[in-house]
């Protein structure tokens, strides 16, 4: 498990404000590359050409592809929420892709932040805290109603809002633990693999063949569902809130 270890960088161990530890840690660098990459890609596509390039129309593609879930799902008042969105969305698909790249190979072992809860907790908490804000700011305590489902029966309304309530603020929960458990298990198997691979191969040629040849072979089929279960993942994210955000526009 030790590629899922946090560990401060540049001597900064000791470094704390009010017996407060902020180590720069591996996580806190590959958040900051992240965004590093995220910036330029957006940099890169907003050259505004009348015959776009292919990275302004990479670009042009991911804002119309979050523009038409929004709309889809919130209407037009989705629009607004587009930056956010977008963010997020390549944010996480980003972090998820850049922690499956072979750096090894050189040296350099990536670290996927979104494999530890603490980020994911972080980054779902962003999201319902600005489904709260949205949905108090636009219908004030008439956003409680969202806990009464229409057609409710009177002789259930003492347990109905309950039940709604708890799901409801059990979605920061889930929506957080599902990439987190999702990033985790993929690299947990690869490391698996890859030790079969290592072991098997050290045992001699007979073993290498037999089991490290299947588990080779594994390993690629397991990589290339990695690269897709990144980007669903971050499309589930970002597919979630905005669901979440529907309901706190329109209280459905």
């Amino acid at each position: 498990m030790h590629q899922f270890t946090i560990e401060p960088l540049f001597g900064t161990d000791h470094l704390s404000i009010a017996g407060y530890n902020i180590a720069f840690t591996n996580s806190a660098l590959w958040m900051a590359i992240t965004a590093v990459v995220l910036w330029v890609f957006m940099l890169g596509g907003m050259k505004r050409q009348l015959v776009p390039g292919r990275w302004q129309m990479a670009v042009e593609s991911m804002t119309g592809f979050i523009d038409s879930m929004l709309a889809a799902n919130i209407g037009p008042a989705g629009r607004k929420y587009v930056p956010y969105i977008f963010s997020i969305f390549m944010f996480i698909l980003f972090a998820n892709l850049l922690g499956l790249l072979p750096l090894g190979l050189f040296g350099i072992h990536p670290f996927t932040f979104t494999s530890h809860f603490t980020v994911t907790g972080v980054l779902a908490i962003m999201s319902f805290s600005i489904v709260l804000i949205v949905g108090f700011w636009r219908h004030g305590l008439h956003f409680f109603s969202l806990f009464v489902p229409h057609g409710t029966p009177i002789w259930l309304m003492w347990l109905i809002p309950v039940i709604e309530l708890i799901s409801f603020l059990v979605r920061p929960f889930s929506l957080g633990l599902r990439l987190f458990v999702a990033m985790m298990a993929g690299h947990v198997l690869l490391e698996v693999l890859s030790s079969f691979v290592i072991d098997s191969a050290n045992a001699g040629a007979a073993y290498g063949v037999l089991i490290g040849g299947p588990s080779f072979i594994l390993m690629i089929a397991i990589c290339a569902l990695e690269v897709l279960v990144a980007g669903i993942q971050a499309y589930v994210f970002a597919l979630l809130t905005s669901l979440y955000l529907n309901d706190a526009e329109n209280l459905h």
